[in-house]
């Protein structure tokens, strides 16, 4: 299936795919996120869905639940782009820094798949500076730069949306948000300023990242914004 990030992007993220029916008409994808499904690459063999796929392996070591060696948990990752439905991959900046990503990478391309190379803080926001270089390194070693950062105020989530206007003035395809409640807003606003991914799940309970809309408010949202972007 084919994915453009082009323009924005609508991703339900789930651990099981079945999931998929209910965000037909309001998303634009399916984050499947792999390192919560017990058998993702059975999943995969058996969806029958109409949404393409953005598949993530998350490592624990940037908040997910995938706590095999990298090199093994990069092979089912990208292992997944063998299905048709899987049209993208996530795979961690810090990962795509080294041979194993790199080489993940560049197996996922061949294989016909867009790379989002991700960044995730859990803690802050750091400075402009550097999140500016971060999410420039970020689009330069994946097809799409994500940047997920924890605001803790105002000025947090402002200097985020900054700098997604500025890397997507030069150029850069990116993703960004700003997690927890003080960010929860930059979900919904980024995309006025460049970002190209966002993310909500199908039902609240299950958002896999603090401060998700659930996906039906995160579509009427976007597009309300987006219609009126000087409101």
């Amino acid at each position: 299936m084919d994915l453009s990030f082009d323009s924005f992007v609508l991703a339900a993220s789930t651990a099981d795919l079945a999931d998929e029916p209910a965000a037909r008409g309001v998303a634009d994808a399916v984050e499947f996120r792999m390192d919560l499904a017990d058998d993702p690459l059975d999943a995969l063999d058996e969806y029958d869905g109409d949404l393409p796929i953005l598949a993530t392996n998350r490592a624990e070591w940037e908040g997910g639940e995938a706590d095999t060696a990298d090199v093994d948990r990069l092979d089912t990752l990208v292992a997944a782009t063998e299905f048709d439905a899987v049209a993208a991959v996530d795979i961690e900046l810090a990962c795509l820094r080294a041979d194993v990503g790199a080489d993940a990478a560049a197996r996922a391309r061949a294989a016909g798949a867009t790379v989002v190379a991700s960044v995730h803080d859990f803690d802050r926001t750091p400075a402009r500076t550097e999140l500016t270089d971060l999410l420039h390194e970020a689009a330069t070693l994946g097809d799409v730069g994500k940047l997920a950062v924890t605001a803790h105020s105002n000025a947090d989530a402002l200097r985020l949306l900054d700098v997604t206007r500025a890397a997507t003035e030069w150029g850069d395809t990116v993703a960004t948000m700003a997690m927890g409640e003080a960010g929860r807003h930059t979900r919904a606003v980024a995309p006025v300023y460049g970002s190209k991914i966002g993310y909500a799940p199908v039902d609240p309970a299950d958002a896999t990242a603090p401060g998700q809309y659930d996906v039906q408010t995160l579509r009427s949202l976007v597009a309300d914004l987006s219609s009126n972007p000087d409101v």
